[in-house]
């Protein structure tokens, strides 16, 4: 998913943010001293590993949180977020690591940068370290937003060296690809200019993710997409063998797959150049992603068809990170819409109990669901971020409290909570 259309212009926020911050979270302390201590997140079969215990991730999506940090009155807006997710006991954030071309772009054209905005980058990294919070990390767009790979392909198309001015001759122009990787290599090297760490070797990154929501129709039979993936991830491991690597993919399943006909929404799923399993299946990939969009794939099915086919979907996919990839799989978007017919908040809290109930089950049973993420949070004041599935979970008490619920059940599975931090032993002991 991508909200807004890459242009922003600044707005009367900063007094809402304040507020937000002490009127919100005057009673949130942060031990930096504890919190600041990081061990990078392993893989052991199906499961995340951290300091020798499994790790199962209750996340959440803020795209814009490189953007926000470039000017210094959207700034509070980071810190913000990045601790009403610590307070929640989250634990992953995932975000854009790139802006092609745009606004605020961190890459103004082809291995040109914008040092400003990196250091908006590091910002970003070295305050969610202080908040005890990891970063998964996405390097391109399929979709046009904050550039893309459209925006790969005009640098290519100007230059007069592109082979052709279709979107998908990002995945098969070579010029292009060398683009990709001089960007990858740009970003995987940056020495952070806060804390003197280099992107590399950087625990508060929890991973990277090759491109979100990657598809390739002008090649259904997926030979192209499988090409590209197999060639960036190994470049992205020749550089980076700390950090767990994954792609993005929505799930779908391609032409070949037998589920394409039992689990896809359609049958368009199958004819979009990606394959849950085949993709996955890649060497220098760690893990599986998926997202979860009943109401963009269907339209006029009930409320209760949906919930049906979410766990339907989920299930699916765990079953193959058990049975055929033998990796873990997260669930890195869900979201419900506001644009559904007699839309109501306890509808979109019934949608995330189901997801969180699914992957709580999965955990119970050792099983390859390691963990899903919100599509997206947001603090107070930023509309034009927005799209029909954004939420400031702490406006509904309802949300909040399903949130901070599913987070405690994880932590009871993850060795209980008399091996957790202070802060989230408090939090839970208060859910109780």
């Amino acid at each position: 998913m991508m909200a807004g259309n890459g242009l922003f212009y600044p707005i009367i926020g900063f007094a809402s943010v304040f507020a937000f911050i002490y009127m919100s979270f005057g009673d949130l302390k942060i031990n930096l001293s504890e919190e600041t201590k990081m061990s990078f997140v392993g893989r052991n079969g199906t499961q995340f590993m951290v300091d020798g215990k499994v790790f199962y991730i209750n996340g959440w999506n803020s795209y814009w949180l490189m953007d926000q940090a470039v000017d210094e009155y959207s700034k509070p807006r980071v810190r913000a977020m990045l601790q009403a997710g610590a307070k929640m006991g989250l634990t992953v954030c995932r975000t854009w690591a790139f802006n092609d071309g745009a606004y605020h772009a961190l890459q103004i054209s082809p291995g040109r940068f914008d040092e400003r905005v990196f250091k908006a980058l590091d910002h970003v990294i070295a305050e969610a370290r202080k908040q005890g919070i990891r970063l998964l990390l996405t390097l391109v767009n399929n979709l046009q937003a904050y550039g893309g790979k459209t925006q790969y392909v005009n640098w290519a198309w100007q230059e007069g060296i592109g082979l052709s001015s279709s979107n998908d001759s990002f995945f098969f122009d070579p010029s292009i690809r060398i683009y990709f990787k001089n960007y990858v290599k740009a970003v995987l090297t940056r020495k952070n200019s806060i804390t003197g760490i280099e992107y590399r070797n950087d625990p508060t990154i929890f991973g990277w993710e090759l491109i979100n929501e990657p598809r390739c129709m002008s090649d259904a039979s997926g030979d192209t997409l499988q090409d590209w993936l197999e060639e960036m991830s190994a470049y992205v491991k020749s550089i980076d063998k700390k950090h767990l690597l994954t792609i993005g993919l929505e799930g779908f399943y391609g032409p070949n797959s037998p589920k394409r006909l039992t689990v896809n929404p359609a049958e368009w799923a199958a004819t979009l150049g990606a394959d849950f399993i085949r993709n996955s299946k890649i060497s220098t990939i760690d893990f599986a992603s998926a997202h979860i969009y009943p109401d963009h794939w269907f339209h006029g099915q009930e409320f209760e068809a949906e919930l049906k086919y979410v766990s339907k979907w989920m299930l699916s996919h765990i079953e193959d990170g058990e049975k055929e990839l033998k990796k873990p799989v997260m669930f890195t978007e869900f979201g419900f819409s506001t644009d559904n017919k007699n839309f109501h908040p306890s509808k979109r809290d019934r949608f995330f109990k189901t997801v969180f109930d699914v992957m709580y089950q999965s955990a119970r049973k050792n099983g390859a669901g390691a963990g899903s993420f919100v599509w997206q949070f947001l603090v107070g004041g930023m509309e034009e971020y927005n799209d029909d599935f954004g939420i400031v979970p702490w406006e509904r008490p309802a949300t909040y409290r399903l949130i901070t619920e599913h987070t405690c059940r994880l932590a009871r599975i993850q060795g209980g909570l008399a091996q957790q931090k202070a802060s989230l032993k408090d939090l839970c002991s208060r859910r109780r």
